[in-house]
Parts: C-alpha cells; structure tokens; sequence
C-alpha cells in the first residue's frame, strides 16, 4: 500500500512517503516552526519519491494528543491534502508512534508513554506488543504524574518513551524498567504499521470526518466551513 503521513503534534515536525517500494522520511525537532516546515518536508518527500498525491491510496496523521497548536495544524494540513486528492484519512495516536517505534527498535513487549502536557499533568498511556503492533491497555488519558506513576505496573518489563519522565521526576520508573531516552517525540515514519493496520480494518475516513485527539475536555476543534 502507498501512503503519506504526517505528525506536529508535539515540538517534533515529521513526514513520511510509503511509495512504490521505498520508504522515505525527514524529522526534525523545530518548536513553533511547524506550519513553515511541513508542506515543504511533504514536497520534499513526494519529490524525491518522484510521487503524486492521487498514486497513493490514503494519507495519515498524528491525531494526537500533543500540542494543542500542532494538533490543530496535523488536522487541518491534512484535511486540505485529502480533499484535493480525495484520499481516505486514518488518524493515528501519537502515544501509539511512540510504542511502535520502541517495538521496532527495541522489540519492547511493554511500554509506558508518558508526554509532557504542560499544567504539571502528562499524555499517559500502556501499551503492549501484540503481532507486531503496540496496542492500547486501558486508555489514554491527561493526568498529573503522581497519579501516572501509581498506574505503573512494577512486575512488568517494560520501557518508557516521551518526554514526561525527564519533566517530572515524580515518575519513578521501577528497577526493571528501561528509558529509551532516544523516543521522545512520535515520529511519523514509526506510524506505517499502525496506519496500515487501520486502513486494512476499514477505519479510514473521509477529510471531513477526521478529528483530532486533545484528551483534555477545555479545547475543542473547529469543523470545516459548513460541517459543524
């Protein structure tokens, strides 16, 4: 399957093209720089790929959570790209990046996601290996890091990912957990496995359907022109 995917959620910028055979990719860490870096790390891809919107047969983003800001940009970048091409949309959990991506470099069985959400609160999220692909325990959730730690099962090895542990120290990992200190922001490139996943499920959607995921209740996301 060809595809292209995208993530701003957090201060990291990243695309991917899956095209053809040939997996290309760029990332970079550019806080507030995400709206000028994006479309030109797209064309850059889709360029080098020597690829066009309409061979590939959907798009994919960061749904979230993460910034509220470089939620909203994955969002609407995506939604334009999807309704000039027509292309079907899976939105794909930024907690859910980060576990795949300790997967694929680490093959972790266990793996606690913890993003630093500002408001002395964290993204907070355990998920498990499960044919190849990080699949969700329980639910993710805002919460501050006290209450993040007591939900840290100690008999597990595991291993954390995201920024959440260096900001807040009072996630005392235990003894037999391992930081990946190398996964702190999702990445799009680790995305391929679970939006294929979800396209070959039928979880794709139309531009117009797509949501972002914020976690907290306060912010919500303004629809298309017409589509409230």
């Amino acid at each position: 399957m060809n595809c292209l995917l995208l993530d701003t959620a957090t201060e990291a910028c990243s695309v991917v093209l899956q095209c053809q055979g040939q997996v290309l990719s760029r990332f970079e860490i550019c806080p507030q720089q995400h709206s000028q870096r994006i479309l030109p790390m797209v064309d850059e891809v889709l360029k080098e790929g020597r690829a066009v919107l309409n061979q590939l047969d959907f798009l994919g983003f960061g749904q979230g959570p993460g910034s509220f800001t470089g939620v909203r940009i994955a969002t609407g970048i995506l939604q334009g790209l999807a309704l000039g091409s027509e292309l079907p949309v899976v939105g794909i959990s930024t907690l859910a990046a980060m576990a795949q991506q300790a997967i694929t470099l680490y093959q972790a069985q266990e793996i606690y996601c913890a993003i630093d959400a500002r408001m002395g609160e964290v993204y907070f999220a355990h998920y498990s290996e499960v044919e190849g692909l990080a699949t969700l325990q329980g639910i993710e959730q805002v919460i501050p890091p006290e209450v993040a730690a007591e939900l840290i099962d100690s008999t597990l090895l595991a291993y954390g990912v995201g920024t959440g542990w260096a900001a807040y120290p009072q996630i005392i990992p235990p003894q037999n957990f391992t930081l990946a200190t190398d996964i702190l922001y999702p990445n799009a490139e680790f995305m391929l496995p679970l939006a294929h996943a979800l396209f070959i499920q039928g979880k794709a959607q139309t531009a117009e359907q797509i949501q972002p995921v914020y976690l907290r209740d306060t912010v919500t996301w303004k629809k298309l022109p017409g589509r409230e």
